[in-house]
């Protein structure tokens, strides 16, 4: 009778080591709201964001991810990335580029070019490098769609030495559907001389924006040789603009929808998409951020 008593016993200790294992897996992390400048070329502007820091057993810095969201505005597409980030030990810092701009979002609300808010990621990168919990040499940028566009454009030589206010660098860059026909077309989207930071691309073969299921393979494939080894690109079969939104679905109007041509655009989430491009995302940043 004792031998069963300590047999339950002991399964009970098991099964609650695991519980608080798996709770301590998940515990939350510090959560701070934070602000700091941004120096544009409209100006002098105060950007805020929200700042994830995991929870730690040891003051050795850790890496950094940099979210950026897209025409939209912050929803719910950071944070899904954001948690899954801070469950492998990497802080986050989700930026609001609209409103010190006083805009509301969308794509008839938003500044009048990416461009200007390349200026936000740098202060960003800058503002997490100046921490001490952080490892300043660590930090990547991942961005949606408008925040897309800035990570690929700040992964740019010609960009960094025109914006940026300090010598630190992105690490890493992930961006995902960056309406990619844009790159080496449109004036100021000139993208081959890179930093030398690995580039991840990843869209869906049903993008309004971009007309050609293939559009982001060729356009990689049409850069030099140095550019293309950098840059690698996942396209989702099914996948629409936005994919990672897990919200409700919409359609919009854009003046960069259908190539340039204007149309509207299918916001359509799709949760198993959104699984793998998280773990892509994970696979990326582990490979480059916790060597």
């Amino acid at each position: 009778m004792k031998y069963f008593y300590w047999l339950f016993c002991s399964a009970l200790l098991m099964v609650s080591s695991d519980s608080l294992a798996d709770r301590y897996h998940h515990i939350s992390p510090h959560i701070y709201y934070v602000s700091f400048p941004s120096q544009t070329i409209d100006g002098r502007l105060i950007v805020s964001g929200q700042y994830r820091l995991p929870r730690r057993d040891n003051d050795t810095p850790i890496p950094a991810v940099v979210i950026l969201h897209s025409s939209g505005g912050v929803d719910t597409t950071g944070s899904w990335y954001a948690k899954a980030l801070n469950q492998l030990g990497i802080a986050t810092l989700e930026i609001d580029m609209w409103s010190p701009r006083g805009l509301a979002g969308g794509t008839d609300n938003r500044p009048e070019s990416v461009q200007q808010t390349i200026p936000d990621a740098y202060a960003a990168l800058d503002f997490l490098a100046s921490k001490s919990e952080i490892d300043a040499d660590n930090i990547a940028v991942l961005g949606f769609s408008w925040g897309g566009a800035v990570a690929m454009l700040s992964a740019t030589e010609p960009y960094y030495q025109l914006l940026r206010n300090s010598d630190n660098k992105f690490a890493a860059h992930i961006a995902h559907y960056p309406v990619c026909w844009t790159y080496n077309v449109l004036p100021g989207f000139e993208f081959s001389e890179l930093t030398g930071a690995p580039v991840l691309i990843q869209i869906g073969a049903k993008d309004d924006y971009e007309s050609d299921p293939n559009s982001c393979k060729k356009f990689v494939s049409a850069l030099p040789r140095p550019a293309r080894a950098l840059v690698k690109v996942k396209t989702y079969r099914n996948g629409h603009h936005g994919w990672d939104r897990l919200e409700q679905r919409i359609r919009v109007f854009d003046v960069f929808g259908d190539r340039g041509k204007g149309s509207y655009v299918d916001l359509i989430p799709n949760k198993h998409i959104a699984k793998h491009s998280r773990t892509r995302v994970n696979q990326f940043i582990t490979q480059h951020l916790l060597k």
